[in-house]
């Protein structure tokens, strides 16, 4: 594969945009002024999680050497039939475009809550592998793909590579999207409330503070949705409303709300912590 193809770009990108975007906001919220928008102390962030930061990273790598590995796979599967169609940025062309993203996002929406849902759901896969996610109860923003290598290969690797093939982007599109995905899970788990400021907490509902939710103790069986929208929460009752609000001592906090009685029941069919 040339290091320069749209194909090898699809695979690199989007593992640098994942270590520059994440490291621009582990920077944020080492600086004091950025304090009032954490949504977890640093104390608490210290004291709440269950593994280390070493070990976080190694997770991480390997998550993205298998990552790099099946992109690479797929991209010789799918074979010349996926090279750019049009040499000229015609609105024909970018509307095509356009729809492939909004098929491969509807997917991979669609993969992601099924598995991560069932993942809560069955006792034996939370405890032996979505419980290392878990471990990072205040979640930060290179933890984003801290997994278990099974589910880092079913949720991320195998359900990107779905999307892609799915949607029928070319690998040139694929670049942008994969990025973007990998840019959406980073914000998610940054832990800093800003949005004002971040393009993708004010574009979409599905944010930092919605996430933060699940990954609280009381929220484990709600807010499944991942990584850009909320339908299927809302669709099949997992849907877990809440406030953001200032906490004593300092900074932020998300606080769940109350429920109606259907989406409590159909939330507690979904087991887990």
């Amino acid at each position: 594969m040339d290091p320069l193809s749209d194909e090898a770009l699809a695979i690199v990108v989007p593992i640098v945009v994942y270590w520059l975007y994440s490291g621009l906001y582990m920077a944020l919220g080492h600086s004091i002024s950025m304090d009032k928008y954490r949504l977890h102390s640093k104390e608490e962030e210290d004291a709440k999680n269950l593994v280390s930061k070493r070990d976080v990273v190694m997770g991480v790598l390997l998550q993205q050497l298998v990552q790099a590995a099946v992109a690479a796979a797929t991209f010789t599967l799918a074979g010349e039939r996926r090279t750019t169609t049009a040499t000229t940025a015609s609105p024909s062309s970018w509307l095509a475009v356009a729809a492939r993203f909004a098929v491969g996002m509807v997917e991979l929406d669609g993969w992601q809550y099924a598995w991560h849902r069932w993942m809560h759901t069955n006792r034996f896969l939370y405890r032996r592998v979505h419980s290392w996610h878990h471990r990072l109860v205040a979640p930060y923003a290179f933890g984003a793909q801290y997994n278990h290598p099974a589910e880092g290969l079913l949720l991320d690797t195998v359900g990107g590579a779905v999307a892609f093939l799915a949607s029928g982007m070319s690998p040139r599109a694929s670049v942008v999207f994969f990025s973007l995905c990998t840019a959406k899970g980073v914000d998610d788990h940054c832990g800093l409330w800003l949005p004002a400021a971040s393009p993708l907490q004010r574009v979409f509902r599905n944010t930092a503070a919605y996430h933060d939710v699940h990954h609280q103790r009381r929220g484990g069986r709600y807010n499944f949705s991942q990584p850009f929208f909320v339908t299927w929460d809302k669709v099949f009752g997992t849907h877990m409303p809440y406030v953001v609000e200032e906490r004593p001592g300092g900074g932020l906090q998300v606080r769940p709300v109350a429920m109606s009685p259907s989406s409590a029941t159909a939330a507690a069919g979904a087991g887990g912590k």
